[in-house]
């Protein structure tokens, strides 16, 4: 009997190796890290780490090389809760992302080193868990076409990240239920300069519901059922914004599993994703339930 999970992912799992420098250097400095951060990355991955803090029971398929590296990205999850038995131990390396992250502003920097593949052929349907929602980001896009038409036979949630213009997605985007994007994909993808004009093309590709962050500029939604919705970001002192669009994705994922309205979700997400970057790297901050619902009681200030 195939096991049973609230949400499964698929997409890139990186190691990540996170330095927090004073300020960003001219070419050719040497300057001194003041903090180093290293554990696992990846959107996916570090999204249900959010679902696993926030108390739900995800799981995550991706490859990962057989070496130092891939093994200590299995250990997190493992240790954070989240199901690593459709992990696929492969012969590349394993992704490595490395950052600088800014201490005065939190700006971050990454760059990915990814030679490691996911194809369609390594996953079986028939070994695939019973799950309630599939988060994608679109990276082994064959891989993540395969598994979209399998949650769609299957009338599963479909939600889908990206956050900046690479690879070719569009056949993937009429495959989902909920595109989540960031405004640095939104606007060169759909060839607009506002959110709000990036928000009404993508309505005409995606069937769902869509929603655009722009980081401290908050966030815009549509669905059917509500219209259009804002959400400002929440003021916070900002460590580092390292996973904190990942962060988001989670708890959206994890207030539409919970059957709330759009609204509720991204004021959710908004929450979690600002707690998540007033601590350095992309997992650290990421708050359990609890500390999220304080939060959002305490009523912190937004920007305007």
């Amino acid at each position: 009997m195939n096991k049973k999970l609230d949400c499964l992912g698929l997409g890139i799992a990186p190691a990540d190796l996170l330095m927090e420098i004073e300020k960003y250097p001219h070419p050719g400095a040497k300057i001194d890290s003041k903090h180093v951060t290293v554990q696992g990355g990846g959107p996916i991955p570090t999204a249900m780490v959010t679902l696993a803090r926030l108390g739900m029971h995800p799981g995550l398929m991706a490859p990962v090389g057989d070496d130092v590296f891939g093994q200590f990205v299995i250990d997190e999850l493992k240790k954070e809760g989240v199901d690593t038995s459709y992990i696929f131990k492969k012969k590349q390396p394993t992704a490595i992302a490395s950052g600088w992250i800014e201490q005065r502003s939190g700006r971050r920097t990454i760059v990915l080193d990814l030679k490691i593949h996911l194809k369609p052929g390594d996953i079986k349907l028939s070994d695939l868990p019973a799950v309630r929602a599939v988060h994608l980001d679109g990276r082994y896009l064959p891989a993540c076409l395969k598994i979209a038409r399998w949650a769609r036979r299957n009338n599963i949630p479909v939600i889908f990240d990206i956050g900046s213009l690479r690879n070719d997605v569009s056949d993937l985007i009429p495959l989902t239920d909920h595109l989540v994007v960031a405004g640095d994909f939104a606007l060169p993808f759909t060839g607009t300069k506002r959110p709000e004009s990036a928000l009404n093309k993508l309505m005409n590709l995606c069937r769902g519901t869509v929603v655009v962050t722009s980081g401290t500029k908050g966030s815009l939604g549509y669905s059917a059922e509500t219209g259009l919705i804002r959400q400002k970001a929440f003021k916070v002192k900002t460590v580092d914004t390292t996973g904190a669009g990942d962060t988001f994705h989670g708890a959206y994922i994890f207030g539409l599993l919970k059957g709330w309205g759009l609204a509720e979700r991204l004021k959710f997400a908004t929450a979690v994703a600002a707690i998540k970057c007033t601590r350095p790297g992309g997992r650290t901050g990421i708050p359990a339930y609890r500390q999220a619902k304080d939060f959002l009681r305490q009523g912190g200030p937004v920007y305007a």
